[in-house]
C-alpha cells in the first residue's frame, strides 16, 4: 500500500456526498482490495492532450489504478498528467486523471443530461466496480439525481467527451462522452477534459 492509499475505517457516506477532497463516486477492487474513489469538483477540470501521439508508454495501461496511469504520463512527458499531479484539493494531493473503470462510475452516477445513452459496443460493462457496472441500455443510466450535478448545476459534467487515463495503444487512449456514455477512445494528441479523481483503500 503507497502512502496516498491509507486505508479508511469510517463507513461510506452515499454517492455523490462530499468525501476525501471531492465527491463519493463509488467502489472498484483492485488486486482483492477495495478503494474508495473520490471525484473532484467541476471547477478543477483540465483540458489538454493524453500525450504524444504514437508513443506507447510503459505503466498507464490499468483500468483502475488511476494515480499509476497518471505517473507513468506525467514522466514520459504529458503536460496534462502533470498538471494534475500538481493540484492540492482539500488537503489532498494524489489526484489523477482517472482510469477507464474509475471514470465509468462517473458517468454511471452522474449523468449530467436526460439524453438517451448511445449503448453500443461494450459501454458501462465493468467488471472491477462494486457492485460490478452491467451494459448500458438506452434508458438507464438515467440524469443523475445527485444535487449539484445535473446539467446547469455547478458540479456537473460537461457534454463533452472526457480523457481517461488507460492506454489504448501507442497512439489512443481511452475516453467517454458525457452525452450518451459512449466509451471509446481517441488519438493522444486531441484535447479533450479531465475531472480528477483520487482514491482511498477500504478496510
Amino acid at each position: 500500500m503507497s502512502a496516498v492509499e491509507k486505508s479508511v475505517p469510517v463507513a461510506l457516506p452515499e454517492i455523490g456526498q462530499p468525501f476525501g477532497g471531492g465527491f463519493f463516486s463509488g467502489v472498484t477492487v483492485e488486486h482483492g482490495q477495495r478503494y474508495a474513489n473520490i471525484t473532484s469538483g467541476g471547477e478543477h477540470e483540465l483540458v489538454g492532450e493524453w500525450g504524444e501521439y504514437g508513443v506507447k508508454i510503459d505503466g498507464a495501461d490499468s483500468f483502475t489504478d488511476s494515480r499509476a496511469n497518471t505517473e507513468a504520463m506525467a514522466a514520459s512527458g504529458s503536460e496534462l498528467a502533470q498538471k494534475v499531479l500538481t493540484l492540492d484539493i482539500g488537503g489532498f494531493t494524489d489526484w489523477a486523471i482517472p482510469a477507464r473503470d474509475v471514470q465509468e462510475l462517473q458517468y454511471r452516477h452522474f449523468k449530467p443530461t436526460s439524453r438517451e445513452n448511445y449503448a453500443w459496443n461494450r459501454d458501462g460493462d465493468n467488471p472491477n466496480s462494486l457492485p460490478a457496472g452491467l451494459l448500458y441500455t438506452e434508458e438507464s443510466p438515467a440524469r443523475t439525481q445527485v444535487a449539484g450535478f445535473a446539467e446547469g448545476e455547478p458540479e456537473a459534467f460537461q457534454p463533452r467527451y472526457y480523457w481517461s487515463s488507460s492506454q489504448r495503444s501507442a497512439s489512443y487512449a481511452f475516453n467517454m462522452v458525457f452525452v450518451a456514455g459512449t466509451q471509446g477512445y481517441g488519438g493522444k494528441d486531441n484535447e479533450l477534459r479531465v475531472r480528477p479523481v483520487r482514491r482511498s483503500l477500504i478496510d
